[in-house]
């Protein structure tokens, strides 16, 4: 199950993963060094902690891509995003963003070269139950539109 289903809606995953990197930049750039810091709601991340929980989600489905097509039966290991998050602070926005576009277009490279019948492959989340390796992949780009959408929102807010 994808949980960012209703967020990809039709789109092409592959085309969604692709773009990304580029959609951030744009984003990154238009909100300005002041903006990345604020957040639009007491309590919830800023788009500074937005990219640096990307960039944390792309390490995440780096491994859990590999782990798939390595492993009989993977069983994927969650993890608590908030608790990952109180080191976000610490981390400039650049860096971040830097980060998440070179795991994604490492990750998009490992994509590209798995063989079509490899997207059909089983996995399981303790969570989401049954999954596909191509479930990873929409997950990835309903994951990553949620975020972009999170990241229009602020940059509209001039």
């Amino acid at each position: 199950m994808n949980p960012y289903a209703s967020a990809l809606g039709n789109r092409d995953p592959f085309q969604v993963v692709a773009n990304t990197p580029q959609q951030l930049a744009r984003l990154f750039d238009s909100l300005g060094p002041e903006r990345i810091e604020q957040s639009l709601v007491p309590g919830k991340w800023s788009p500074r902690q937005i990219v640096s929980h990307l960039a944390d989600a792309e390490v995440a489905f780096a491994f859990r891509l590999r782990q798939a097509l390595a492993e009989d039966h993977h069983v994927i290991q969650p993890f608590d995003q908030d608790k990952w998050a109180n080191t976000y602070m610490g981390y400039e926005a650049r860096t971040a963003l830097d980060t998440f576009s070179s795991l994604r277009n490492w990750n998009l490279a490992f994509i590209r070269s798995v063989p079509k019948e490899a997207f059909s492959k089983p996995v399981t989340h303790p969570e989401r139950g049954h999954m596909t390796f191509r479930t990873l992949v929409e997950t990835m780009a309903g994951h990553d539109l949620n975020h972009v959408r999170q990241l229009e929102a602020f940059a509209s807010k001039s």
